[in-house]
């Protein structure tokens, strides 16, 4: 039975009034409430508590932290000072802790502030002084809110206030985004709505393309320095993209909200730029790495929490997101397969669901490699010289680098010195223009026309992607000086024995290192190297020992002597070659038995042409052919077929019923508008972006084929003629 009218009138004004008594919740407190939770989310170590309490002294400094030292290279340890008073805080506010509300932690927090700011501790690397201490600093207040004796917060206030938007470290970039960050928590926790909206305007308008500055280019990598040195997993990563991320959380669904428009570009970037340059989209890919290489790390998924974030605010490409959701939970095994060429920083992808392999490269255009800024990255002179790492599950080269000879870098060609240069010597313009990929998105071709800028050494190097393998050529191999060039192929940590065949004989190679003849492949960890005509190497399979302290000149690194086993496999090309070359066929997930049944039967990959003019090679299995011109000329892709370019480029065919079905260029030396090929049948006379001119008495056609410009000039073009 109903309630009368009257009743239900009553009950309504009594809802209403009672929801009055509550005041609304505005969207600034909303806001701050998200980044305090957020702060509080992590679970408390009441262990870690307990020895962060026994390290504090009586007047407030911690044992163990080296307070004099302000050097660049010592790494700023006092940041590990404000860093604990912050867990202590995390460990006072939440019911979890045996520590919740315990005022002798409370009294540890204060004393811990109170040496901090009465010192000021202001570190050589500015990063300190912008960044790491106003962090702790500005998290510390938002966790302990008006818990703090308000002389303690005064003091921390202009030391918080360092993080200012013309600070020195906010420059378009990563760090921009980070500091206006630290700004806004600030202004979040003095209550300064007004200040704290134009904050995020800032913040919001740092997700920009930035082509040719800092910032995110429009293939999707990441330059945090005019160098054009690829940056993207890490300040693009850890910093710009996350921090944004972090604040389009924050602001979500409020009147701060970021536009969709930046939110979906947002997207954008993790899926087409970071994301391709992690393995599967899970593991840290090292080939991007710069001077973090000589830093000791762990092996780990990357987190799910900025995904989290994304879909918290957005459904664009959902699905993609939560595939890489997915993969990092363990929920799901990788299934992605793609070919990516970013073109803005010289650095090729090629990702199938059993490998993922990396080519990268510098020229005119970008810089080689990351200065060693603070210390680490002193040994990584030739890191971009054509470095191609392999890795099926993504720890193929786990902390191999204090054993690592950095003269023999997977995929590079180098010549051998007694020792490196100076670390002055590390980061050097390119010389040549002629470094590119050409793509279409699920195959791929890469070429290397090399001049090392810190030897007289130059090669014609070049990479031929397809499902189940990948080739590799060199040729004009050319060295002056009176010393011994090596090309290798690969330079891993062993994890199993090596096999071989060898004069037509399999045999178990014994530890040890070995100058071979006669190779017709080898075999170790599930990767398969194969020799197109037996030929000589040299193969290395024994333990190697080095310190981290070798690799990098920051203080306080472990001197500790470590040994790894390591397998490297390399040509040696002799002393001062003047014509040398080489060709190998890298086949990954393989067992040695099907390397063995695919030595026998290789027709799969013809190699075409390994010249100083044009390598090529056709994958007879997928009928797709791929060629680097350096020059004009013309190739004979099979019996009465020929290709010919009017002028240097790349081309990649995809044939059809002894048809070509696509075709796909690109300029690697970004100085043509357009590409001129003869092919051979009858093709359509005109499309977008090409025309075609049919000879009928010589049955080929003429393309003319127009190239991206501008900021998308070395990307491919490809044009369907089915």
């Amino acid at each position: 039975m109903k309630p009368p009218i009257k009743l239900c009138l009553l009950i309504s004004i009594l809802a209403v009034s009672n929801l009055s008594a509550f005041p609304k919740v505005d969207d600034f407190t909303i806001i701050k409430e998200r980044v305090v939770a957020e702060l509080l989310k992590s679970a408390v170590d009441d262990q870690n508590i307990a020895e962060i309490q026994a390290k504090l002294q009586r007047d407030g400094s911690f044992q163990g932290i080296n307070y004099d030292d302000l050097s660049r290279t010592a790494g700023f340890p006092h940041r590990r000072h404000t860093y604990w008073l912050v867990d202590l805080a995390k460990a006072y506010q939440q019911k979890t802790s045996k520590v919740y509300k315990d005022s002798a932690v409370k009294e540890s927090i204060v004393r811990g502030l109170k040496y901090w700011v009465e010192h000021d501790f202001f570190g050589d690397n500015w990063h300190n002084n912008q960044i790491s201490t106003p962090t702790n600093l500005v998290n510390l207040l938002l966790v302990m809110g008006k818990e703090l004796p308000e002389e303690l917060v005064s003091k921390a206030d202009p030391i918080i206030g360092r993080a200012h938007m013309n600070a020195s470290g906010a420059r378009p970039s990563g760090d921009r985004i980070v500091i206006a960050g630290i700004l806004a928590k600030h202004l979040l926790f003095k209550g300064d709505r007004v200040a704290f909206r134009e904050i995020i305007k800032i913040i919001e308008g740092e997700l920009k393309f930035s082509t040719g500055q800092r910032g995110i280019q429009h293939d999707y990598s990441f330059h945090h320095r005019h160098d054009r040195v690829n940056n993207t997993t890490s300040y693009g990563y850890g910093k710009y993209a996350n921090a944004f991320g972090e604040w389009s959380y924050y602001v979500a669904n409020t009147e701060f909200a970021f536009s969709v428009e930046k939110i979906n570009q947002l997207v954008d970037y993790y899926l087409d730029g970071i994301y391709k340059q992690l393995v599967y989209g899970i593991y840290t890919d090292i080939s991007v790495k710069n001077r973090s290489i000589s830093r000791k790390a762990s092996f780990q998924p990357q987190g799910t929490l900025e995904i989290e974030r994304l879909l918290f605010g957005t459904d664009y490409r959902k699905k993609e997101l939560e595939e890489i959701l997915s993969l990092r939970k363990g929920e799901a095994k990788p299934s992605s397969s793609f070919s990516t060429f970013f073109w803005q920083t010289e650095h090729f992808v090629f990702q199938r669901p059993n490998f993922y392999t990396t080519v990268r490269m510098f020229s005119t255009r970008n810089r080689n490699m990351e200065k060693p800024y603070n210390g680490p990255g002193k040994t990584t002179h030739h890191r971009a010289d054509g470095t191609n790492y392999l890795m099926l599950k993504g720890d193929e080269y786990h902390n191999i680098w204090p054993v690592y000879n950095w003269q023999k870098i997977s995929g590079t060609t180098i010549l051998q010195k007694p020792k490196l240069p100076g670390i002055d010597k590390i980061q050097l313009d390119g010389l040549t223009d002629f470094v590119g990929a050409v793509s279409d998105g699920l195959y791929g071709a890469v070429a290397f026309d090399f001049k090392s800028p810190h030897d007289d050494l130059k090669a014609k190097k070049a990479w031929f992607f397809f499902d189940d393998e990948y080739v590799c050529l060199g040729t004009d191999i050319k060295a002056e000086p009176n010393l011994p060039v090596l090309t290798t192929i690969n330079q891993v940590l062993m994890r199993s024995e090596v096999r071989l065949e060898q004069g037509g004989k399999v045999q178990h190679l014994v530890p040890g290192n070995h100058e071979l003849k006669q190779v017709k492949w080898v075999h170790q960890d599930k990767i398969g190297y194969l020799f197109p005509e037996p030929t000589a190497i040299n193969i290395s399979n024994q333990a190697e020992q080095g310190r981290w302290s070798d690799i990098t000149d920051q203080k306080n690194i472990s001197q500790e002597i470590i040994s790894e086993n390591v397998f490297a496999l390399w040509f040696d090309h002799g002393t001062s070659p003047n014509d040398a070359a080489y060709q190998y066929i890298v086949v990954p997930d393989v067992s040695e038995q099907e390397l063995k049944e695919t030595s026998k039967n290789n027709r799969q990959i013809e190699i075409l042409s390994n010249t100083p003019d044009i390598q090529a090679v056709k994958s007879n299995k997928l009928g797709i052919y791929q060629i680097a011109f350096y020059k004009a000329g013309e190739l004979n892709i099979s019996k009465d077929l020929k290709v010919r370019m009017d002028s240097q480029g790349m081309a990649m065919l995809k044939m059809e019923d002894n048809k070509i079905a696509s075709l796909t260029l690109a300029d690697p030396s970004r100085k043509l508008s357009r590409i001129v090929l003869t092919l051979p049948g009858l093709y359509p006379t005109k499309g977008t972006g090409f025309m075609a001119i049919p000879n009928q008495q010589q049955n080929n056609t003429l393309f003319l084929v127009d190239l991206p410009q501008g900021v998308y000039a070395g990307k491919s073009v490809s044009i369907n003629l089915r």
